[in-house]
């Protein structure tokens, strides 16, 4: 690591507030009906923020709707009480997969590093498939936003080569 994102990185918050949003229509449906779900990617999440050291203040679960995760985002846009929001889920190539979209225009600043960066790290484990995946990271109103595949796998490979070890810098970068 070079000098000046040593020292960026130690300049950077220690305590940064996530919302995690699922996007995930059968999910969603299981928990409007049960009033609980199994939600291995969020719990996933949670554990692994929790343990470097982070506060989860929201988690919620969405349909793949484009209009609702976008109004949630926003929310979370607005809200003094976060800085990082991930969503989790809805970044594939099927017609109800709309997270990227739904996302996207909200971004003022996107990091294309983030999706390439995935890409590679998903082919090291499962090859020539991960020219299917998706992956989105930006900047908006002083906070960051990253949209990451819903699969356990991913999520664990997104949150510790790449979120936890960069969200804190980005945030002091987004908020010079």
């Amino acid at each position: 690591m070079s000098e000046t994102s040593k020292r960026h990185k130690e300049e950077a918050p220690r305590r940064l507030n996530f919302a995690v949003i699922v996007c995930s229509t059968s999910r969603y449906n299981l928990l409007s009906r049960h009033g609980k779900v199994d939600d291995p990617s969020g719990d996933i999440i949670v554990k692994m923020l929790e343990n470097a050291g982070y506060n989860v203040s929201l988690r919620r679960i969405v349909p793949d709707e484009r209009e609702i995760i976008q109004r949630t985002v926003l929310r979370m846009l607005k809200s003094r009480k976060i800085d990082v929001i991930i969503t989790c889920g809805g970044t594939g190539i099927s017609p109800s997969d709309v997270t990227i979209e739904a996302v996207r225009p909200l971004l003022e600043k996107e990091l294309e590093g983030f999706g390439e960066l995935f890409r590679l790290l998903s082919y090291q484990e499962i090859g020539s498939a991960a020219l299917l995946t998706r992956a989105v990271a930006g900047v908006s109103k002083g906070k960051v936003i990253f949209c990451i595949p819903g699969s356990p796998n991913s999520v664990k490979l997104s949150l510790e080569k790449l979120v936890i070890p960069e969200a804190a810098h980005i945030i002091k970068h987004a908020r010079e």
